[in-house]
Formats: structure tokens, C-alpha cells, sequence
């Protein structure tokens, strides 16, 4: 990973999310009216994260996940309603803010840890399933790639992340329009050819223990992603 980069695009996201667009994604995130554009990219959010939840255990109990860019902890709260000990981080501390007052009182079984932070640090310990949902698309693939091999030495059985695919109804999106007005536009999505992602994803000597599952496409008026799911070769079943 070229670490430069990934810093200085690390630094941008955090400032949208925690200054420029906090407001918005408050938003977006709840259950108040929005514009339509806005309505397509919650109802496609709303899929992913479905999407997501699906290819874990439905049992989640004694588990440990990581909720890698929580942003308002839509995710951590459905994991942790299914048992698992939910470390929920993200760059944004008003986010994280906003995370922990939206958490329900009653999560059944499970717990969450909400944490300011980056997701590639390695004192966050290690866990048994990884999810990034929405929250690598800003960085260059190669980068993805490194913080998805970065989080494999800590995670035991699967790793569930989105990428925005790149298609040419995307990248006409994003030349045109992109997902907000001008004011609170997001640092730009950066798409990713599927093919390229696979190669350097199987290429990357760190994660030979690991092999490419399941692949889904959420395409919803102005939200488009696609999630993969890694797991790793065992004889233990997950």
C-alpha cells in the first residue's frame, strides 16, 4: 500500500463525514423524509446492509465482528441483535456520536464498542468476521486491497466489504451528478474493474489462505455497489 495515499485520502474522508456532510448523512440515515435521489441511495444502503447480514451466521453468539466505517451503526445493531460482540469504528467522531444515541437499549445477547479510529489499526484486536460496507470505495484498488490483507491476519473466517463497480452508467453518475449537491459532495468513489479486484485480491501473497465467495450487485437509482465475500480455507466449519 502506498502509504502517502492512503493517508492523505483517509484525511479527506474523515473531513466530509465528520464536518462537511455530517448533517446529511444524519439524514439520510434516519427515517425523515428526503429528496428523491436521496431516497434511492437509502433504499439501496438499505439492501447492501440486508445483503450483508445474510452471509453471516444467523447465530452470532460469542462471535466477534468488526463494523469497519460504522458511520451512524445501522449494521453493529442488527449484528449485535444476533449475539455478536460488535466493535463498531469509524473516522468521524460525530458520527460515532450519533451511533451511540441511536443504539436501542435492548440488543438481546450481543454488545457493541463504538470507537473513533481507522479500521486498518491492529490494536483493535482480532475477530471472527469483518464487514465494510461503503467505506473502502473512496480509496485506489490497490490500496483496498492492502487494508483488506491488513485485516486478514486478524480475522478468522470471512471478510464481507463493497466496491463501487465500474460501469459506464457509474462513471456518467459521477461526472454528471454525483450523489449530493456541490456543497456536501463525498471525496470521489473511486469504480473498480470486478476482474482487476479478483486478480490483485488472489495475487496478494498475504491472503493465500483465503479464497473469492459470494459476489452481489444493489444497484438503486443513484446508489450503486457491489459486495464480496473472502473467506478463509479451513476444515472448521465457520
Amino acid at each position: 500500500m502506498a502509504k502517502g495515499s492512503y493517508e492523505k485520502r483517509r484525511g479527506q474522508i474523515e473531513n466530509y463525514f465528520d464536518r462537511t456532510a455530517a448533517k446529511a448523512w444524519e439524514r439520510l440515515t434516519s427515517n425523515a423524509p428526503v429528496s428523491r435521489v436521496r431516497a434511492t441511495v437509502r433504499a439501496g444502503r438499505d439492501e447492501m446492509r440486508a445483503t450483508l447480514l445474510s452471509w453471516l451466521p444467523e447465530d452470532l453468539n460469542g462471535r466477534r465482528v468488526l463494523d469497519a466505517g460504522c458511520g451512524t451503526g445501522a449494521f453493529a445493531f442488527e449484528a449485535a441483535r444476533r449475539g455478536a460482540e460488535v466493535v463498531a469504528i469509524d473516522l468521524s467522531p460525530t458520527l460515532v456520536d450519533l451511533a451511540r444515541e441511536r443504539m436501542p437499549k435492548d440488543l438481546g445477547p450481543g454488545s457493541i464498542d463504538f470507537r473513533v479510529g481507522d479500521m486498518y489499526d491492529p490494536h483493535l484486536g482480532d475477530f471472527d468476521h469483518v464487514v465494510a460496507m461503503d467505506s473502502l470505495i473512496h480509496y485506489q484498488v490497490h490500496d483496498t486491497v492492502s487494508v483488506l490483507a491488513g485485516l486478514a491476519a486478524n480475522t478468522r473466517h470471512s471478510m464481507v466489504f463493497t466496491f463501487a463497480p465500474k460501469t459506464p452508467l457509474l462513471a456518467v453518475m459521477h461526472v454528471s451528478g454525483r450523489l449530493f449537491p456541490r456543497g456536501d459532495r463525498s471525496p470521489s468513489i473511486v469504480p473498480v474493474a470486478e476482474k482487476k479486484l479478483r486478480t490483485l485480491i488472489t495475487e496478494e501473497s498475504r491472503m493465500g489462505g483465503w479464497r473469492i465467495e459470494r459476489t452481489q450487485r444493489i444497484q438503486r437509482g443513484f446508489y450503486t455497489s457491489q459486495a464480496l465475500e473472502i473467506v478463509r480455507l479451513s476444515t472448521t466449519p465457520p
